[in-house]
């Protein structure tokens, strides 16, 4: 018999769209394998109100209690979405390369954040946006706005807000880069942590660790631990406006963190990347 796979994924065009990804890669090592995707619905995606504040791991839960019952074997994430911790029994099997970490802006007249009139209104429903939206232009105003990137651009173009502020990974895999007005320097707009990143996570010791280690990417792994390290030592969840990035080339790692609009920067040997995540947390207000 053949192999059977079930993927679980959220039901929206962009978590469909990573699935993709990752089904594409695993037919590339398993091409007799039969490869079935889930979809799985969250609470973030029964949540209507466009306005509603974000909880930790609202567009995840579903999905791992989906894997703890044995209704599927691979949960696809975008790792931003996942705590920083898994349920016991189950594990983040693989981490895809990132494809951009980046924020980016969408503007109905095509401007920059620095060009819209004062008064200009920009949605997001992220605090760690809002709060950097604000520092650089405290003369516009900040709409709470959720929803998946189409339902967001459509309010957009109902003239709700003047601009939005999204993932640019997000736009890239739904092919709507030539909608984008302006990409944000990671460094001086501090993205979130693993942003751009997709993530597998699975039952631990069944077998699916190994099945889905080709699929890991180490680099990758490397940076966004360091970003999640710091995004636990800060112990963020939605609430709190929280950024964090990080490269690593050649055993160095080159970090910035952000917390409610604070910034600093650290920078060493790859080996020394929790005494940095540490000594950067302790800086910026968070837990030690």
């Amino acid at each position: 018999m053949k192999q059977v796979i079930r993927v679980g994924t959220r039901g929206s065009i962009l978590a469909l769209k990573q699935t993709e990804e990752v089904v594409t890669a695993l037919q590339n090592i398993l091409p007799s394998a039969v490869i079935r995707v889930v979809t799985v619905q969250t609470r973030g995606d029964m949540q209507h109100d466009l306005t509603f504040p974000g909880t930790q791991g609202m567009f995840v839960r579903e999905l791992e209690e989906a894997l703890l019952q044995g209704s599927i074997d691979i949960a696809v994430h975008s790792l931003k979405d996942l705590p920083t911790t898994s349920p016991p029994g189950l594990t983040i099997a693989a981490v895809l390369p990132r494809k951009d970490p980046r924020d980016c802006l969408v503007s109905r007249s095509g401007q920059k954040l620095l060009e819209l009139p004062p008064g200009s209104s920009v949605g997001t429903g992220s605090p760690r946006r809002a709060v950097q939206i604000l520092k650089k232009r405290p003369d516009i105003h900040v709409v709470p706005l959720r929803g998946n990137v189409t339902t967001r651009m459509a309010r957009m173009r109902e003239g709700r807000v003047d601009a939005l502020v999204l993932a640019y990974a997000g736009l890239l895999r739904l092919g709507f880069e030539g909608e984008v007005t302006e990409v944000f320097d990671p460094w001086n707009f501090v993205p979130a942590p693993s942003q751009g990143v997709v993530a597998c996570e699975t039952r631990c010791g069944e077998g699916w660790e190994e099945l889905l280690a080709p699929l890991h990417h180490p680099e990758t792994a490397q940076a966004v631990g360091i970003e999640r390290l710091f995004l636990a030592r800060i112990g963020g969840g939605c609430q709190k406006a929280v950024g964090a990035f990080a490269e690593v080339q050649n055993g160095w790692v080159r970090l910035v963190g952000m917390l409610e609009g604070k910034v600093s920067w650290r920078e060493g040997p790859l080996a020394a990347g929790e005494t940095m995540v540490q000594d950067l947390a302790q800086e910026l207000g968070g837990r030690r």
